[in-house]
């Protein structure tokens, strides 16, 4: 009732969001993608390791990076996993089981030095969750000038992420998961270039810009 009835202008954070007011709400509103938190990130460059960073729950899918990890394409790649969740035990022992204890971990929770750290040292980012509504990981990848692995059905990091341009947008499955990432792992110069058209799109999702649309909309 609030919502179609009390409400001037409605916002929504992603294509995602807007087509499920629809659907369920029967509101319709326009996009206004927010700028990543305010913090201090930068890029010191494209070391040998994917990043990860996300709740451990079901939605996120870790389970199908780490199955994409044990693909033939992606032997010996390295990655690091941060977060916390309901997760983080059964994830551990698939690790284990898989054999990946020297090349995959789990960091658990990390403080924002540390974050902004792995973002600016990783080669690319891997981000592929279930119908994600916006997905803050994708543009502060982004504003440190990394490129974004996503799938298409991940809502709005697929959104944001341009196949070939500023990330790769793959199917939901371990082999083409894979493939994109070891596509990055294998051409660092690639992932800059990726990374570097990311960053071009975070710098356009700023407050100036958002506080204009508010304003005149």
């Amino acid at each position: 009732y609030l919502l179609t009835r009390q409400v001037d202008r409605m916002f929504a954070q992603s294509k995602t969001i807007q087509k499920r007011l629809a659907k369920w709400g029967g509101v319709s509103s326009k996009v206004l993608c927010p700028p990543p938190p305010q913090r201090q990130y930068r890029s010191d460059g494209y070391e040998d390791y994917l990043f990860v960073v996300s709740r451990l729950t079901p939605l996120k899918r870790i389970g199908l990076i780490l199955e994409s990890l044990n693909q033939p394409e992606t032997a010996g790649v390295r990655c690091l996993i941060a977060g916390d969740g309901e997760e983080r035990d059964v994830l551990q022992m698939r690790i284990e089981h898989l054999g990946m204890t020297d090349r995959v971990k789990l960091l658990g929770r990390l403080s924002e030095t540390e974050l902004l750290s792995h973002l600016s040292r990783c080669r690319a980012v891997c981000f592929p969750p279930l119908a994600e509504d916006y997905g803050f990981v994708t543009v502060e990848a982004f504003a440190s000038k990394k490129a974004v692995i996503t799938c298409f059905d991940s809502g709005g990091p697929a959104e944001l992420v341009e196949h070939g341009v500023n990330g790769l947008v793959c199917s939901p499955t371990a082999t083409a998961l894979a493939v994109g990432i070891q596509t990055l792992m294998d051409d660092k110069n690639l992932a800059e270039r990726y990374g570097s058209a990311g960053h071009d799109v975070a710098k356009a999702l700023n407050w100036e810009e958002v506080v204009a649309r508010l304003v005149v909309s």
